[in-house]
């Protein structure tokens, strides 16, 4: 089945039906009228899947998908233009020029904290750039990868995008085929595997990934502010999400000022007390695995849980240090470890000790502080004074360095990712130059030399 699909997509990009721009319109068109029509049982999916509210899934899936799309058919027809580029004295009287091509056949591997946002976000970038697609949605979230079948095969017939679900055995065989281009969204482990599979063909990839991503609240941060805006990043999603605050480096002086701010931020976003309305962890396993990690810490704020639901409340640990089990990987969970601090290098040494993250957020009043941190420190992308808000962004590219992922998307940086910009030199054929060519002599080196140089 799966060999077929790649091989009916492969024919049909073959065919050049992808590339014209009226079409790449019309698609992304039929991609937007889809996800409309298909919202209230989004909705409900999310529901069964996560426990997350229409408000939450509006903002963190369906929302930011619909903005993308009108953001590429506003700057679709002048990203497809060939563009023309200074010719080299050594190249007169030609002319040369970059046209963007499509790749031809993509796989796009999805996860499960954000099924349906990070599924589809690069699939229009796919979609702009020309391509044919192939999706692999998560199982773990099983009502929201069905109801991203019904949006694609309600859209596209199979042969130009199509839905494969399933679980570790179905991607097996995917990562067997010869794909033009692999997107991955998912942990670093498993991103490991997915660039192993794609070096067999020589496949080239982008792998979006995680890491533990830093926030760091220097002595004259706003705390009220910093707090809320703290706690917003962590409790979205229960705190799965790849660019979540993983854990807090605070300076001495506002960590008591903090704590307090960061209960009265939570207290104000969840008026019902048990938070019914906040996201449930995604399954037993992950449940489970932050349950252990809470084991045996200073819990200062929450800890409390449920069973039942899979629930995990909002949670402050303190006294955190390198050798704690919670600071060994990322979090994926509502749970914050703070670790003070008196003198800013000391984030910046401790930050070092990990992996590259995909994000970094710092608050602060203080250029000078600000400027250390995004001057020393290597991540993905980030904040000043705020929380994950830069991904909403279309106009700044979304992406990982090292550990924390490969390439970058959103905007049109997604029409870059699965586009190759072909070079091509036009040589004029009214006159040739003739010093070009064998044999050399010390009079054709020497013009060489003065045009090469």
């Amino acid at each position: 089945m799966v060999k077929n699909i790649v091989n009916s997509q492969k024919e049909y990009f073959s065919s050049g039906a992808t590339r014209d721009y009226n079409f790449r319109m019309e698609s992304l068109n039929k991609l937007k009228n889809s996800i409309l029509k298909y919202e209230d049982e989004i909705n409900s999916s999310m529901k069964l899947d996560l426990n997350k509210s229409k408000a939450e899934t509006y903002i963190t899936e369906i929302g930011i998908i619909l903005d993308e799309i009108s953001f590429h058919q506003r700057h679709l027809k002048k990203w497809m233009k060939k563009k023309h580029v200074k010719t080299s004295m050594a190249q007169i009287p030609g002319k040369c020029f970059i046209t963007p091509e499509p790749y031809g056949t993509v796989l796009i591997i999805s996860p499960w904290n954000y099924p349906l946002q990070l599924c589809l976000l690069p699939l229009v970038g796919s979609i702009s750039s020309g391509n044919t697609a192939i999706i692999k949605p998560s199982e773990y979230t099983p009502h929201t990868s069905d109801i991203i079948s019904k949006i694609i095969s309600d859209a596209f017939p199979k042969e130009y995008i199509s839905v494969v679900q399933g679980g570790v055995s179905e991607t097996t065989l995917l990562l067997e085929e010869k794909f033009d281009y692999i997107f991955f969204t998912g942990s670093s482990n498993v991103g490991k595997i997915v660039m192993s599979a794609a070096s067999n063909h020589l496949t080239p990839v982008t792998l979006e990934l995680g890491g533990k991503s830093p926030a760091i609240v220097d002595e004259s941060a706003n705390i009220k502010l910093s707090a809320r805006r703290i706690a917003f990043g962590k409790v979205i999603n229960a705190g799965q999400t790849c660019v979540a605050p993983d854990y807090l480096l605070i300076h001495k002086s506002v960590k008591e000022e903090f704590i307090t701010e960061f209960k009265n931020a939570l207290n104000s976003f969840f008026v019902d007390k048990d938070m019914s309305s906040m996201v449930n962890i995604i399954n037993e396993a992950h449940y489970n695995r932050l349950k252990n990690l809470m084991r045996d810490e200073h819990i200062i704020l929450g800890g409390t849980f449920d069973d039942d639901r899979k629930f995990i409340e909002p949670t402050l640990i303190d006294e955190v240090t390198l050798s704690s089990p919670i600071m060994r990987d990322e979090i994926f969970g509502p749970i914050l470890p703070i670790i003070s601090y008196s003198n800013l290098s000391e984030c910046i040494e401790y930050i070092a000790n990990f992996e590259k993250p995909l994000a970094l957020y710092i608050f602060s009043e203080n250029k000078e502080n600000i400027a250390k941190v995004t001057g020393s420190c290597s991540f993905g992308g980030g904040c000043i004074n705020d929380t994950i808000v830069h991904l909403s962004n279309p106009n700044l590219p979304f992406g990982g360095v090292g550990n924390s992922g490969i390439g970058s998307y959103h905007g049109k940086k997604s029409f870059d990712t699965f586009t190759h910009y072909k070079s091509i030199f036009k040589q004029s054929s009214i006159f040739d130059v003739p010093f070009r060519y064998m044999p050399y002599t010390d009079k054709k080196l020497n013009i060489i030399k003065k045009i090469l140089k």
